[in-house]
């Protein structure tokens, strides 16, 4: 599994200011924060915002592999576009997997981020 360094230290660095969704995935929910946030916060070129479960409802429907693989090389479609590994070439297939399964965890469990940063 390729994933940055720096992000696992996450884990260990401050686990109690992280909630239970996001110790359960620090990787994806750090990418989720440093890269997908920027358009999926605000909701960006069709980009589904994590306070919108019918969106990714819909879009979970397609398959999660369908979905990571959408994320990681990129998709355009009727309903919006999503760049190539969210616009960061430097993550990796495994950082970009734990992003997607963050969010959808995040979305399809109706809460999105608590920080108004990501929102």
């Amino acid at each position: 599994m390729a994933i940055n360094p720096a992000l696992i230290s996450l884990a260990h660095a401050a686990p109690r200011s992280l909630d239970a969704a996001e110790r359960e995935n620090v990787v994806g929910a750090a990418i989720y924060r440093a890269t997908c946030a920027l358009c999926h916060g605000p909701g960006i070129a069709g980009a589904p915002r994590l306070d919108h479960g019918d969106s990714w409802r819909q879009r979970a429907a397609t398959g999660t592999e369908t979905l990571i693989g959408h994320a990681i090389s990129g998709y355009r479609g009727d309903r919006g576009l999503m760049p190539a590994r969210g616009g960061n070439p430097s993550l990796s297939d495994d950082e970009v997997r734990a992003a997607v399964e963050y969010m959808l965890s995040r979305a399809l469990a109706g809460s999105g981020p608590t920080d108004s940063a990501a929102n």
